[in-house]
């Protein structure tokens, strides 16, 4: 997820929870700050695609899609961009910046990749939130392989879970959690 050292976050509490205020705290608590657009457009050139808007730095909105589709960006490709918002109490996500940031997610096209927590074999922070996307030729296939498996104790899988979607589409795409 970290592409080109650009990440997504939510709120603790879900999704479109933040002001603008809080979206920049949450990013410099991590020792980063807002991205830019030109940050975020980096970052979606190398394949970075989240179907959710969030703040920027200056006060933008808006979110990087890389492959288009029906649920997700209008259709289209490029930074779907909601301007500058005169409202800063609006809520949304947060898109931070940090290059030397911990690494959690990121893209792949490597025949074989061992990808694990941040801070493995320590436990991993909490709310930590981690995107990795996995990509084949068409027509190939993707084989999980769990060397290490350890989450909380919560059959309703809310405190600690894998979700896996066989696209980008976070809606269609679903496969299970």
């Amino acid at each position: 997820e970290r592409a080109a050292g650009v990440y997504h976050r939510e709120a603790r509490s879900g999704k479109y929870r933040l002001t603008f205020a809080e979206a920049r705290a949450v990013c410099e608590y991590e020792g980063g700050h807002l991205a830019t657009l030109q940050q975020l457009e980096a970052a979606r050139k190398i394949g970075f695609h989240v179907c959710a808007a969030g703040w920027m730095a200056k006060g933008r909105v808006g979110y990087p899609i890389v492959k288009a589709g029906a649920n997700c960006g209008f259709g289209k490709t490029g930074i779907v961009d909601y301007g500058i918002r005169l409202n800063r109490s609006e809520r949304w996500d947060a898109y931070c910046y940090n290059p030397n940031g911990k690494e959690c997610g990121g893209v792949f096209t490597d025949s074989k990749h061992v990808f694990k927590s941040p801070g493995y074999p320590n436990e991993y922070e909490n709310e930590q939130v981690c995107y990795w996307h996995i990509r084949v030729r068409y027509g190939q296939r993707i084989h999980l392989q769990f060397l290490e498996f350890d989450v909380e104790d919560d059959t309703a899988c809310l405190a600690d879970f894998l979700e896996v979607y066989d696209s980008y589409d976070d809606v269609n795409g679903f496969v299970g959690r």
